[in-house]
């Protein structure tokens, strides 16, 4: 019950802070509606009365009483919806931007790539909709409330007895409490399945994945592995929905022997001449009110408890992602480098694994250097990356800037001097000029700086295929927008990622991934010349992270990772001399493009 105090306290607080005079009166006209319906009763009561009595003109006032109340009961509640409806946008909005700044608001992205907490992030994306039913159940919680307490003062003047009617409510409240309890844990035991079906679902329509899943026939092996999870997932919530049902009848039981007891012991006493036949009528009446009452009472707890296990979930996720802390970080970074970048003996282990993924780094990458990191698959070439832009802290060691830990700087300012490419970029369905730039956000709506990032990634050519140039929207989440191919999205992406042009930081992680490997040396050949004029201003230093040897060769130094150590460290010539592993690669990689 605490929990879903606090949950109700949260909800209000949501309402109050999007809209306070749609909040007050969607209460106002709620807790009229509820209240109008037992004095319904004691109208038809009073009515019946006058009736038996002959007291036609008293019987026609009750009449229009009781009309009235029925027109308040009918008509207040709905209009009261409409104005909560109103607000219930207005708080799912306010929740998805609460989830945006969980999702992204924290130091690292370790919270991605963990399934627990990608899971929780699935149940809170569907129950962020579920904002309509939630204020729905408070509003109507509020006025049942206060419905509840005139009743009961009704009920005692009838029979003291009766007052412990309400009581019965006891039994179905902590029965549908249990029920959707049981429904929680359900939908998190099955929030594994229901993630990946609906991956599969995304798979399977989308227009990006269209042509591999025809030419490898997917669709009916998409369709059957969703069908099956999906399946899965159903069966689960189904048991714990039958569980629940089951819960929640037995309560109810409960309360409708206390139902039955109370009309008849006011039966028994308009038989022997304590009550009149209105009073029968009211009793009647107020504990059929008092029935739904329990009902929604019911219902209405088990909407206020699923958004508490909202809230409740929202909270345990951000108590368990550490945003930055702007307190904790006294050494801004350096306007210009002068040492680089350095690995201490640094060592890493992804959350929730037991592998080592780096272990005892010692490296330096001097300022104004290009640097190229080359490997095989899975030896930790981009979780260098993902260090060096803050996205992980090492498990042990430092990584130090200048001579400063990066853990004293401040995050945000460090991310804002650098400049990165991913292998794994996004294709962002924008304007062309915004998709290139937001790479720097101040620089967005420049097009004369769009265009100049673009040229230096060499993909100023692409405009002349979009027929609107910069302005021309991307993706087919516009009705007229432009599809690019991989190696056009590509292009963009490198354009975005040289916007910033006086970073500290220039990070290339398999940026040219769907080039061919000519196209590829000529751009990394042109990246090592641009970052050389860079380094001259702020010292910068310029990773490029590659499999293919031969476009690297250009680095001043190169990095052989192998099984997350450093394996080999020098120039390409020193390296080719040396006899190991990168020239061993690098003669493997020459022979396979004679």
């Amino acid at each position: 019950m605490i929990n879903v105090l606090a949950g109700c306290r949260q909800l209000l607080g949501t309402a109050w802070r999007m809209d306070r005079a749609r909040t007050i009166a969607s209460i106002v006209l709620m807790a009229c509606g509820a209240v109008a319906a037992p004095l319904l009763a004691v109208g038809l009561g009073a009515m019946t009365d006058a009736v038996v009595a002959g007291r036609w003109r008293d019987g026609a006032l009750y009449g229009v009483l009781v009309a009235v109340a029925a027109i308040v009961s009918l008509t207040f509640s709905h209009f009261a919806h409409v104005l909560y409806f109103e607000l219930s946008e207005l708080a799912e909005i306010d929740f998805d931007r609460k989830l945006i700044a969980l999702s992204n608001g924290a130091v690292g992205i370790a919270h991605h790539e963990q399934a627990e907490q990608a899971d929780s992030l699935t149940v809170l994306q569907h129950e962020g909709r579920r904002f309509r039913t939630g204020l729905e159940a408070l509003f109507g919680g509020v006025s049942l409330v206060l419905a509840m307490v005139v009743t009961a003062v009704l009920l005692a003047r009838l029979h003291p007895l009766l007052l412990l009617l309400p009581l019965a409510a006891i039994p179905p409240l902590y029965t549908g409490r249990l029920a959707e309890r049981r429904l929680d844990a359900a939908k998190t035991a099955n929030a594994e399945s229901v993630r990946l079906s609906l991956n599969l679902f995304g798979l399977a329509t989308s227009s990006r994945h269209a042509g591999e899943v025809r030419v490898f026939r997917l669709e009916e092996q998409l369709r059957h592995r969703r069908a099956e999870l999906w399946a899965n997932a159903t069966a689960g919530l189904h048991r714990a929905r039958t569980a629940a049902a089951v819960t929640q009848v037995a309560g109810q039981l409960v309360f409708a022997a206390a139902y039955v007891g109370g009309v008849l012991l006011i039966l028994r006493d308009a038989t022997t001449g304590r009550h009149s036949v209105g009073a029968v009528v009211l009793a009647v009446a107020l504990a059929a009110q008092v029935n739904q009452q329990v009902t929604t009472a019911v219902a209405l707890m088990q909407d206020l408890y699923r958004m508490a296990s909202t809230y409740r979930r929202l909270e345990q996720i951000s108590a368990t992602v550490a945003g930055p802390d702007p307190t904790s970080a006294g050494h801004p970074p350096p306007e210009r480098l002068r040492a680089g970048i350095v690995f201490d003996d640094v060592e890493f282990s992804y959350p929730a694994s037991d592998a080592v993924a780096l272990r005892g780094v010692d490296l330096a990458l001097p300022a104004g250097s290009v640097v190229a990191v080359v490997g095989e698959n899975g030896a930790g070439k981009t979780t260098l990356v993902k260090l060096l832009c803050g996205f992980y802290q090492p498990t042990r060691g430092r990584l130090l800037v200048d001579g400063v830990d990066l853990r004293e700087l401040p995050i945000e300012a460090w991310r804002q001097r650098i400049a990165a490419g991913f292998q794994d970029f996004v294709r962002y369905e924008l304007l062309a000029r915004q998709a290139v730039g937001v790479g720097d956000l101040a620089q967005i709506d420049d097009a004369a700086a769009v265009r100049a990032a673009l040229d230096r990634a060499r993909g100023a050519d692409l405009l002349d295929h979009l027929p609107g140039g910069l302005e021309t929207p991307l993706g087919k989440r516009y009705a007229d927008g432009a599809e690019l191919s991989g190696g056009q999205w590509q292009k963009l992406a490198l354009g975005r990622a040289l916007m910033r042009q006086t970073p500290l930081l220039l990070v290339l992680d398999e940026p040219t991934s769907a080039l061919d490997p000519e196209a590829e040396h000529g751009l990394f050949e042109r990246y090592a010349e641009q970052s050389r004029r860079v380094a001259a201003v702020t010292g910068a230093i310029t990773v490029l992270v590659s499999h293919r040897f031969s476009t690297v060769r250009m680095a001043d130094r190169i990095i052989v990772v192998r099984d997350g150590r450093i394996a080999e460290v020098g120039s390409h010539a020193e390296l080719v001399r040396a006899g190991g592993q990168y020239a061993e690669l690098y003669a493997l990689q020459a022979r396979a493009y004679q």
